[in-house]
């Protein structure tokens, strides 16, 4: 059979086949994963195609954009900001963000890069502007927070969710970085004087205290020695009042015959003077030993 008889009797089969084909791969889009597609019926939003096989009319759907819901990042980008204190500080700031309705972000904005920046660069300047240098470079993480928080309400009609604002760096200007050095140096100066007299503060305080707790044992100590005199003086006294004067001349002989011993026990004495009345104070001593034993 001639080929050229077969096609042109059956013209209208394949021609029917073709079209058909050609529907079906109209028909059926298939989406990836990383991927949204947004769908136009002449020129008006139809649907919004989300990963996988889904079905539109041939001829009259058309899948105008293909977004990805990947998460991008914007260039860090470099801008100028005054504080409350009127410092003038170069901040460097970076965004992610990720594309969740693309429907939005298709008929809201035409730029989505450049309007993210230009929006956070006006909230990270209006955020400094109601900080004092200190409490930027000490609150940066309150920042960042508020950063985050007001670009997230701010670009939510775009259909856009921020994953991450950072305020990267801080920078000054020489001449701040020197007046903040000098002033740096100043108060180490300052805490450095600072500890030094309430170091000597100290030391006195606890030398004071040394003192006191010195002259509390010295006292304790006299009182016990006053104590024990106190005693053995009653000790005394009622052996006096019970063996009559004996006892006191008894008494009076130990002591000197206690002073004649350590007066005899100097290294540097060489020569011992003995008064008279020491051999009858020895003797009287024995006798009155002998005399109570």
């Amino acid at each position: 059979m001639d080929p050229a008889d077969f096609i042109g009797g059956n013209a209208v089969l394949l021609a029917l086949a073709a079209f058909l084909i050609l529907c079906v791969f109209l028909g059926v889009r298939i989406v990836p994963q990383s991927q949204k597609h947004v769908v136009e019926r002449f020129g008006r939003l139809r649907a919004v195609l989300g990963p996988g096989i889904n079905f539109v009319v041939p001829f009259l759907d058309v899948v105008a954009h293909k977004i990805s819901v990947l998460e991008r990042q914007l260039p860090n980008a470099m801008q100028d900001a005054i504080t409350a204190d009127n410092v003038l500080v170069k901040v460097e700031t970076s965004v992610f963000y990720r594309i969740t309705e693309p429907e939005k972000t298709v008929y809201r904005i035409r730029d989505v890069d450049a309007a993210i920046a230009t929006t956070v660069a006006g909230i990270v300047r209006s955020e400094i502007g109601k900080l004092e240098l200190d409490q930027v470079q000490s609150n940066r993480a309150d920042l960042i927070q508020k950063v985050r928080e007001q670009v997230a309400a701010m670009v939510d009609d775009w259909g856009i969710e921020v994953t991450r604002a950072e305020v990267l760096d801080v920078n000054l200007d020489d001449a701040t970085r020197a007046a903040m050095l000098q002033q740096l140096n100043a108060e180490r100066a300052r805490r450095a004087l600072v500890t030094e007299a309430e170091g000597r503060k100290r030391a006195v305080e606890l030398n004071a205290d040394a003192e006191l707790y010195a002259a509390e044992q010295e006292a304790k100590a006299r009182r016990v020695l006053a104590d024990a005199e106190a005693y053995a003086t009653g000790v005394i006294a009622e052996a006096i009042r019970e063996n009559g004067i004996e006892a006191a001349q008894y008494q009076v002989a130990l002591k000197q015959v206690e002073a004649l011993t350590a007066v005899g026990q100097g290294d540097a004495k060489q020569l011992i003077v003995v008064p008279a009345s020491a051999m009858d104070a020895f003797a009287d001593a024995f006798r009155m030993l002998k005399g109570r034993a």
